[in-house]
C-alpha cells in the first residue's frame, strides 16, 4: 500500500496494486488513511517515546490515554489493574485522575520492576493510591495477590500492557477477565503490532503473534466477551473511529 497526502489539493492517494482512490482530507475515509499512514510515522520515529505525565515516562500515543480517561470517567473503577509497569507514568497517570475523581486504585503487575523506576514511583505524590506488584503477570501467586487488593463488589478494570505475544495476552485475559464485572472492560493494548509489521522494531510473525490475535480468539471462545468500541462522549466532527495502537483494544464483559 502507498499512501500519499497531497496538501495542496486536500487530499489523500490510496495506491494498492494497480488500484488508486482519493479521498477529501475532510471527510473520515480520507482522515483514516492519513492516520494510518502517520501511526505507522510515530512507530518509526519513536514518537511515544516523548512523553511524561507528572514527571514519569509514560511510552503511550495520548489519544490512547484521553480515550481511556474517558472511559474511566464513566465507568469510575474503584480499582484499575494495568500489567506492564515500566517507567510508571501510566500507573501515576491512572492515579491522577483517581485522585481527581476523590476515589479509586492501582494496582501495577510487571515481572521485572526495575529499582530506579520503582524508587521514582514510591517517591511520587501519587504513590498513595498505586500498589505495586513484581511477577508474572499470569503466575498463580501473583493473581492470588492482585484479588486479594481487591475487595467485594468492587468494579474492575483491567489493561494489558506486558509482554505482547500472542499466548501471554490470551492467558492474560482469560485470567484477569475474571477480575471484572458486567460493563467493564479488559483492555488489550498495542494491537498495532500487525499493522507494523516490517517496520523497525517488528518481528517477522507480527502478523498473528500479537494481542490483536489474542483478543479476536478470547472474544471466540468466550461469549461472555464482547470487542466494543466505546462511544465518543462528544464528537462534532466527521470522525468516530481512533486514531490509536490498540486496535479492538477494549474486550467488554457483557455476561
Amino acid at each position: 500500500m502507498i499512501t500519499t497526502i497531497d496538501e495542496e489539493r486536500g487530499e489523500v492517494i490510496v495506491k494498492t496494486g494497480d488500484s488508486e482512490t482519493r479521498y477529501s482530507l475532510s471527510t473520515a475515509e480520507g482522515f483514516a488513511a492519513a492516520s494510518r499512514a502517520w501511526v505507522r510515522a510515530t512507530w518509526d520515529s519513536k514518537y511515544v517515546y516523548s512523553f511524561a505525565w507528572m514527571g514519569r515516562p509514560i511510552i503511550q500515543l495520548p489519544e490512547d490515554m484521553v480515550r481511556l480517561q474517558e472511559v474511566i470517567w464513566d465507568l469510575k473503577p474503584d480499582v484499575l489493574v494495568e500489567t506492564g509497569v515500566a517507567h510508571g507514568g501510566s500507573l501515576i497517570f491512572y492515579a491522577s485522575l483517581f485522585e481527581a475523581m476523590g476515589k479509586g486504585r492501582v494496582v501495577g503487575v510487571d515481572i521485572e520492576i526495575r529499582p530506579h523506576n520503582r524508587q521514582a514511583i514510591e517517591a511520587h505524590p501519587m504513590k498513595k493510591r498505586i500498589d505495586l506488584i513484581e511477577g508474572s503477570s499470569t503466575a498463580p501467586d501473583v493473581l492470588a495477590q492482585v484479588k486479594a487488593l481487591i475487595k467485594p463488589g468492587e468494579t474492575v478494570l483491567v489493561v494489558l500492557d506486558s509482554n505482547h505475544t500472542k499466548a501471554h495476552v490470551l492467558d492474560e485475559l482469560r485470567a484477569y477477565g475474571e477480575l471484572i464485572g458486567i460493563g467493564s472492560y479488559v483492555v488489550a493494548t498495542d494491537g498495532i503490532m500487525a499493522q507494523v509489521k516490517g517496520a523497525p522494531r517488528t518481528g517477522d510473525d507480527w502478523d498473528w503473534n500479537n494481542p490483536l490475535t489474542a483478543i479476536h480468539d478470547f472474544v471466540a471462545e468466550d461469549k461472555r466477551f464482547i470487542v466494543e468500541e466505546p462511544a465518543f462522549p462528544f464528537n462534532e466532527g466527521v470522525v468516530t473511529g481512533r486514531v490509536t495502537y490498540w486496535p479492538d483494544a477494549f474486550v467488554k464483559r457483557i455476561a
